[in-house]
């Protein structure tokens, strides 16, 4: 009689199934968090405290792969999954990796944090010397550290700025933006500009099922397809990169600070 497997049974992950592969050449437990990508219905997958539990009973290293990197709960812009790192050594972690980029909002780079034996280690292995960053690096990742300190990061790290930015914001930017363009181009201009609730997405890798509520820019033109007007745009100085949607190519307003938004005017403005 074949056996019988439920999708339980399946797609969860017990801390039973990582004690059962420790053999005597195991020298590591490694978890990955799925940072642009989310498995949902039956899963299932123990909690890093007990992952450490179990690394440390059997004299192995729990490593974890955090992804995006988040510095501080991020779970009032909607980020409710994303790995504190700060929590996951206290859960036990010998090792956290995770972007210097993405959610920290840095330079594109990799930090590695834990314990200080194990990174010791680390430091001094033949390869840290072809891996490490160089200078322009460490001073990027220094001021943006420092912005976290001073706790100033959502004024100062464009990334957090825009999580940040509630949808009554952008709504009240993006109609301002469209009144003052409309004007400029006058009623016989063959760009048209509308406004429509839509999402923005976090990209970057990073949480692929958080969209916030926005308020997008819509452009038509009435003597170019979509696509002719996005090739447009992105081959603009500076380049304005859109997207394109149901024929329509779109703008958030949360990508662009405010500081952008008069180059963005310039460039659609001489649009004809």
């Amino acid at each position: 009689m074949r056996p019988v497997l439920s999708f339980t049974q399946i797609w969860e992950t017990r801390i039973s199934d990582y004690e059962n592969a420790i053999g005597e050449n195991t020298r590591l437990i490694l978890r990955v968090h799925p940072s642009n990508y989310r498995i949902v219905g039956f899963t299932a997958s123990p909690p890093l405290a007990k992952l450490a539990e179990l690394a440390h009973r059997n004299d192995i290293l729990l490593y974890e792969d955090a992804g995006s990197g988040a510095i501080f709960d991020l779970s009032r812009y909607g980020l409710s999954d994303e790995p504190i790192i700060n929590q996951s050594i206290a859960a036990g972690a010998d090792v956290v990796t995770f972007s210097g980029d993405k959610l920290l909002g840095g330079a594109q780079s990799g930090l590695i944090v834990g314990k200080s034996e194990t990174i010791e280690k680390l430091r001094k292995h033949p390869l840290y010397r072809a891996l490490r960053v160089d200078k322009l690096i460490y001073a990027a990742l220094e001021a943006t550290l420092e912005a976290f300190g001073r706790e100033s990061t959502l004024s100062e790290i464009p990334v957090l700025r825009m999580l940040s930015l509630t949808n009554d914001e952008i709504k009240q930017r993006a109609f301002a933006f469209s009144e003052k363009l409309s004007e400029k181009l006058g009623k016989n201009s063959a760009l048209q500009i509308e406004i429509t609730n839509g999402t923005s997405v976090i990209g970057g890798g990073s949480a692929p099922l958080v969209q916030p509520a926005t308020m997008l820019l819509v452009l038509r033109h009435e003597k170019m397809s979509a696509s002719e007007l996005e090739k447009t745009l992105r081959l603009s100085k500076p380049p304005v990169i859109a997207r394109i949607l149901e024929d329509k190519v779109l703008i958030d307003l949360r990508t662009i600070s405010e500081t952008e938004e008069a180059e963005l005017f310039e460039v659609l403005a001489s649009i004809f």
